[in-house]
C-alpha cells in the first residue's frame, strides 16, 4: 500500500470495534510519533497512552458526548510543555552530545542561537509553539496509524483544563494539545466506505 493509498482509507472514525491493539502495534506507533519533526528537534511535549478504562471513563465526562474516548483500544494524549526556556535547549544539547559525540563546545554557536530564539518569544508565544510542536507530532501519528491500517480519530473538542486536572498534568509541567483515538474501525460506522472529502489539488496548491 502506497502513502495515497493508506490516506484515503484513513478517515476520523465514528465507532470503534471491541478489538484491541496489541501492545507492539500501540509502541510503534507511538514511536513513530517521537521520531516526528519539531522545531530545532527540541520536542516540547510529551505522549501518554491511556489504556485504562477507568481513567478514560472519568476523560469520558469531559468529552462532550465522543463515546470513542472509552471505546478506542487505546487513547493517545499529546501534551505541551509549559516551562519554556534555556533547560529546554540544555536537555536537547545533553541528548544530542549523547548521540553524535558532539563536544558541546563545538556547538555553543548554535546553542546560543536556540536559546535566544526562545528568549524573544513572550510567555504565551512559548506555549503556542509548544503546542505546535505537538500537532506536528500528531499528523506524523496519523500517517503511520494509517500506514500500518490501523484506525484512529485525532479530537480537540473537549474539556483541556480537566483531562489536565485528569491526568494531573500541571505537576509534570505539561497541558493538554490533542488527543487520538486508536484501535479498529466497527463495521457499524457507516462512515468508513465513504468517498473521502478534500478540495482537488488545483484549489488547495499555488506554486510560486
Amino acid at each position: 500500500m502506497n502513502i495515497h493509498e493508506a490516506l484515503d482509507w484513513r478517515y476520523a472514525v465514528r465507532e470503534f470495534s471491541p478489538e484491541k491493539l496489541d501492545a507492539h502495534t500501540v509502541e510503534t506507533l507511538v514511536d513513530a510519533a517521537r521520531k516526528s519533526a519539531s522545531s530545532y528537534g527540541l520536542q516540547p511535549y510529551k505522549i501518554l497512552i491511556i489504556g485504562n478504562k477507568s481513567v478514560r471513563k472519568d476523560l469520558l465526562a469531559y468529552s462532550f458526548g465522543q463515546q470513542k474516548v472509552l471505546d478506542c483500544s487505546h487513547l493517545i494524549v499529546f501534551a505541551a510543555q509549559t516551562d519554556i526556556g534555556d533547560h529546554t535547549v540544555d536537555r536537547y544539547v545533553a541528548q544530542l552530545v549523547k548521540t553524535r559525540g558532539v563536544p558541546a563546545d563545538d556547538i555553543s554557536s548554535y546553542v546560543k542561537h536556540m536559546k535566544q530564539a526562545l528568549a524573544a518569544k513572550s510567555r504565551e508565544e512559548k506555549r503556542v509553539w509548544a503546542h505546535q510542536q505537538a500537532y506536528i507530532a500528531l499528523g506524523t501519528l496519523l500517517t503511520a496509524a494509517a500506514s500500518m491500517r490501523v484506525d484512529s480519530c485525532p479530537m480537540t473538542g473537549f474539556d483541556h483544563q480537566a483531562y489536565d486536572d485528569v491526568l494531573g498534568l500541571a505537576k509534570l509541567g505539561l497541558e493538554t494539545t490533542a488527543i487520538v483515538a486508536l484501535g479498529y474501525r466497527s463495521a457499524r460506522d457507516r462512515t468508513s466506505g465513504l468517498p473521502k472529502v478534500r478540495f482537488d489539488y488545483g484549489d488547495m496548491v499555488i506554486s510560486v
